[in-house]
């Protein structure tokens, strides 16, 4: 018999939880789920955890996965984020859509996407 799989959740680790929590709600405007050991946001029917750690080597950041958010307008975003501090990449234009990238405080990075 096959084992059965189901999507669980995406997680970034994050060194200070409280820190982390603070940039993702008062930042990105995310709304906070629940919060015991890990911090939990619920993007879209989508699960979206910050998982404390103290072993700095797994904020590299390297992969294939990133948080990727939809956004109506970039321009207006990136403003956004630029004027609470938060440093963006320039905008770069693809075959289907605009993005633009920044990180959270630990330097995991996230993926702002216009689709065209």
């Amino acid at each position: 018999m096959n084992p059965s799989f189901h999507f669980d959740c995406v997680f970034y680790y994050v060194s200070d939880l409280d820190r982390a929590i603070e940039f993702y709600t008062e930042t990105l405007n995310l709304p906070l789920k629940s919060c015991d050991v890990v911090a939990r946001f619920d993007i879209d029917g989508v699960l979206f955890e910050l998982v404390p750690t103290n072993d700095s080597s797994r904020f590299s950041g390297e992969g294939n996965a990133r948080l990727t958010l939809r956004v109506d307008d970039l321009n207006q975003s990136v403003a956004s984020l630029t004027s609470k501090g938060v440093v963006c990449s320039a905008m770069h234009k693809v075959q289907n859509g605009i993005l633009a990238s920044f990180t959270d405080l630990d330097g995991n990075e996230i993926i702002l996407w216009q689709y065209t």
